[in-house]
């Protein structure tokens, strides 16, 4: 099961805006030019701003005589592949004060024995069709609904019945056994001690101000410590028996199957379920409004950073017609404007804050909220505030400009055109997230054309006027709620309530002044290259062609039609900041980030942002230990683009000195706190130690602020970018090779090449070896966390021992899973991981990782050692075999269509230098039908070394 969630809160990230960001995700793009508006639903155009849309004709919507709500869609990705949802439209917004966090531990029950799968034997079959625990398999708790989903392989029509009846089971048949509900309470109390921490405390000394006098301030779907322990398995029936009712619930199935065989599988399982008789009464609760303005001003000795939010209370979203959807629309534009001219005021020296954001947000059901948000400085929330509520002010009274609303209806425009190219490759799982969201909420299921012909109808029609007018419809005294977090620590002092207040009505009198904005129209790209021609072709198996260039640079192309806007790539080339000395170590390991946000040529940051408005093409170079590199991606459309930026980013980097200030302040706040967390302080003793304390790979401080230098960033930048030659290039998605060669011809054939011969240098970086422990005393919560890594040498070359290797952690990982959460109850989850290393040397890395009390850290422990041992001595029983090799293979079927996923594959191909082209990834299954247990045994003892391991534990302070 998924850990709990706040219903919209932590969904959102209101709680967390992401700090110190760059860029905002903004794609900017040419207008909706290539929509064949003819081709559309012509009723989109003309439908009533307060009609109800219609129902998407490819959905099947229906409802049973006991009142259970049903959706069904076909739909072709992935292949052969089915996503089942059981939607309960009750959580913990119900529970009696007896039943606190029973909403959840009963989510927890419906995987230990219903019906027809009793105890374990749910997981077991649906691991035996090649279906993952946490991946396909998972549910979540929130206020007001829980949700159940499985993805099933439909190949064949077995999988698919049983699916449903899971589903049947956990609307009605959950059996609760007690011994099964007495192992599980141990299980939910280490996820409610795994959600411990610092966000847990800042989260509730906030929630009673900003949900005040609500009962969701006091339904948490996790519960308390004392009712996961202690509650009576009669209260816990009680929950199931009042909410899973056939009117509180919807099946939703999406998938590759036959649309009619669903429907009447459906009626099979779900039919027979009775009615509810004298049923209780499900209850909406609000959060009730108040007419001034509620500060939460929070400090934590483990809060790393600080930050300042504006909450301005509003209504649910519930309209959903046209005229609703036009209404989010003239937002969308106003959140998207000003959050991007947060953004630029973020670039700038001296910023105020370090990122910022403009969002409308659900909250929970009954309320919604208009959120300013920004992280700043440690003892900027003052300013921080201050600059949120200047810049909204300041459109409240002069507006946005032209210029700003000309881009971003232009960001509209396109993203309709890529929403609608991409509408044949939407995911099932997307598909049924809409679903449940429309019996929730009411949401309207349109269509993906439909909605596009909608929006391209009202995109036109918006004005610059309207939009400006959301601020002074949203911003007030009322219902608002301010909130700031930052670290507790001597010498820092949070702000007051009144000195907030203060701010507050400083910024409504200001003298203010409009944005002034500037431009600067040269072309990106002043002249095309002279380039170089292909000189040599090579076909090679899985479709690929292999060109090498004039210039000795190559490239390898994969032409797909899995997304029909999307192309992906990535070049590479050995070197890297292994060729940076050690006392320009921290320059070269910055200079990517640094050069990349400086802008390119004559454009900086932000005036390159804006130039490219009108083109979805995303550049990024990358500065590894032992390679460099470009990498990203695009639309199809804007291909010339992308190569272009490719060009560019070799040949007009930039060294911005603003934004150097920028990144200094940025990284230095990011510094200044960072090790107040517990989880900051394992990871560098297990770096430490597992590196045996190398230069390189010593955890940041405020102290290596001091060798970050642009000058030497820009120089090693430069260096490793001026000759191209060993560069290898590697394009996958939908492109016409035809069309593709010419531009490469021009921009990656006009690369600067000298005919350098280059390579990486061995610094001396080696994993420690032996056996070594170390503890870590860190932390205000009860709460543990154990890593246990294993290394040793790699044969990269072999493709059997990578196969092995890949599949030995799902192995282990569902083992352990088993033996340390289902029977001991010691864990929420253990991860178990693997990372195979070519330079230096070549190597693998095993680690397994997981949370406990901190009084069964070494009985945990040691039980990870004996269930090693015990599978090297035995091996994995047939049945753990088959389910592993199961699911690998069920992986690769879903992975043969994304284009990640053969990117990943030739890169690897072409880094480490195998040989093998794609035949790994073609022979995949013949290599998988070659293994055994006895060679999974095999390998369990190559892998998991007992003379070559660290275990790092990390235990609270007291």
């Amino acid at each position: 099961m998924s850990k709990q969630t706040l219903a919209g809160i932590n969904r959102q990230g209101v709680f967390g805006l992401a700090l110190f960001a760059s860029a905002l995700a903004l794609t900017v793009a040419a207008q909706a030019q290539n929509l064949p508006l003819a081709q559309l639903p012509q009723q989109a155009f003309t439908i009533a701003l307060d009609q109800q849309t219609p129902l998407d004709p490819k959905v099947t919507k229906g409802e049973l005589k006991n009142g259970m709500h049903y959706y069904i869609r076909e739909n072709k990705e992935p292949r052969q592949r089915a996503e089942l949802r059981l939607v309960v439209d009750a959580g913990s917004i119900l529970e009696n004060d007896n039943q606190l966090g029973l909403a959840h531990v009963l989510e927890h029950m419906a995987f230990n024995g219903t019906e027809h799968f009793p105890k374990q034997s749910l997981v077991s079959f649906m691991e035996s069709i090649g279906m993952k625990f946490g991946n396909d398999v998972n549910a979540s708790t929130s206020f007001d609904e829980t949700l159940y989903m499985l993805q099933v392989p439909t190949d064949k029509p077995e999988p698919l019945d049983q699916g449903l009846e899971i589903m049947q089971d956990w609307a009605h048949s959950v059996t609760m056994e007690p011994a099964e509900v007495d192992q599980e309470r141990n299980v939910v109390a280490e996820e409610w001690r795994l959600g411990q921490g610092a966000q847990n405390r800042v989260r509730n000394k906030q929630l009673p101000v900003l949900l005040k006098d609500s009962r969701y301030a006091t339904r948490l779907p996790i519960g308390t410590l004392d009712s996961i322990q202690h509650f009576d398995r009669k209260v816990l029936r009680q929950f199931y028996q009042d909410w899973y009712r056939p009117e509180l619930m919807a099946v939703v199935a999406v998938g590759d199957f036959d649309k009619a065989t669903v429907e009447k599988l459906i009626h099979q399982h779900f039919d027979a379920l009775p009615a509810s008789k004298n049923a209780r009464p499900r209850q909406r609760y609000d959060v009730p409004s108040h007419n001034d303005t509620l500060f939460a001003i929070t400090t934590d000795p483990e809060v790393t950073t600080t930050s300042v939010s504006v909450y301005q209370m509003l209504p649910p979203i519930t309209d959903w017609t046209p005229g609703g959807v036009r209404q989010r629309m003239v937002e969308d534009f106003y959140n998207t404007m000003l959050s991007l001219r947060f953004q630029e005021l973020s670039r700038q020296p001296n910023a105020p804050f370090l990122a910022a954001q403009s969002a409308h947000t659900s909250l929970v059901r009954p309320v919604s909220a208009y959120v300013l948000a920004a992280a700043v400085p440690e003892t900027g929330a003052k300013r921080g505030l201050e600059a949120l509520l200047t810049e909204a002010e300041k459109v409240k009274r002069f507006g946005f400009s032209q210029a700003e609303f000309d881009r971003v209806k232009t960001v509209m425009q396109r993203n309709l055109e890529q929403m609608y190219a991409a509408r044949d490759n939407r995911s099932s799982a997307s598909h049924a997230a809409e679903m449940i969201r429309s019996y929730l909420t009411g949401e309207s299921i349109p269509g993906t054309e439909f909605e596009v012909a909608l929006r391209s109808r009202f995109v036109n029609t918006i004005t610059l006027e309207e939009t400006n007018q959301v601020g002074k419809q949203w911003i007030g005294e009322a219902n608002r709620v301010v909130t700031v977090t930052m670290p507790e620590k001597a010498g820092l002092v949070p702000p007051t309530e009144a000195e907030l207040k203060e701010v507050i009505a400083n910024v409504a009198k200001a003298d203010i002044k409009p944005n002034v904005e500037t431009s600067n129209d040269q072309p990106l790209l002043p002249a095309k290259p002279k380039g170089s021609p292909v000189t040599q072709t090579r076909t090679l198996e899985g479709g690929i062609t292999e060109w090498t260039l004039g210039n000795g640079v190559k490239v390898a192309i994969k032409p797909t039609d899995f997304k029909q806007d999307e192309i992906v790539f990535s070049g590479f080339v050995p070197g890297g900041t292994s060729l940076a000395s050690d006392a320009d170590y921290i320059a070269a390991n910055t200079a990517a980030s640094i050069i990349a946000n400086g802008g390119l040529g004559n454009f900086n940051g932000i005036e390159l942002q804006r130039k490219l408005a009108g083109k979805v093409a995303r550049v990024n170079p990358f500065i590894a230990d032992y390679e460099e590199g470009i990498q990203g991606g695009g639309s199809p459309a804007d291909l010339e683009t992308m190569l272009q930026l490719i060009y560019l980013r070799f040949t007009a980097p930039r060294a911005d000195a603003a934004f150097f200030q920028v990144f200094q302040t940025q990284l230095g706040t990011v510094l200044q706190n960072r090790n107040a967390a517990p989880a900051t302080a394992f990871s560098d003793a297990f770096e430490k130690l597992f590196y045996q304390n190398h230069p390189r790979r010593q955890p940041p401080t405020p102290e290596m602020l001091q060798q970050t230098d642009l000058a030497k960033s820009m120089t090693f930048y430069q260096d490793r970018f001026r000759d191209a030659s060993g560069f290898t290039f590697v394009f996958v998605g939908n492109f016409d090779p035809k069309a593709l060669q010419p531009l490469v011809e021009t921009y990656l054939g006009g690369l600067p090449a000298a005919g350098r011969k280059e390579t990486w240098k061995d610094v001396g970086i080696r994993y420690v070896q032996g056996v070594k422990q170390e503890t870590v005393k860190r932390g205000l919560e009860p709460q543990s966390r154990t890593r246990i890594v294993w290394n040793g040498k790699f044969d990269v070359r072999n493709t059997q021992e990578r196969v092995k290797l890949s599949l030995l952690m799902d192995l282990v990982q569902n083992h352990l899973r088993e033996i340390m959460r289902e029977q001991l109850g010691g864990t929420y989850s253990v991860s178990v991981s693997r990372l195979i290393e070519f330079r230096p040397e070549a190597a693998f890395v095993v680690n397994v990782d997981f949370g406990s009390a901190p009084e069964r850290a070494d009985e945990l422990a040691n039980t990870v050692f004996a269930e090693i041992a015990r599978l090297q001595q035995n091996g994995p029983t047939d049945t753990e075999f088959a389910n592993v090799r199961e699911a690998a293979q069920r992986s690769y079927e879903t992975g043969l269509r994304q284009n990640q996923s053969w990117l990943a594959q030739l890169q690897s191909s072409y880094q480490m230098e195998t040989g093998n082209g794609v035949e790994d990834l073609l022979n995949y299954p013949k290599t998988l039908a070659s293994l055994s247990t006895a060679s999974m045994r095999d390998a369990m003892r190559e892998f998991f070394p007992a003379d070559n391991h660290v275990r790092v534990t990390l235990l609270p302070e007291k």
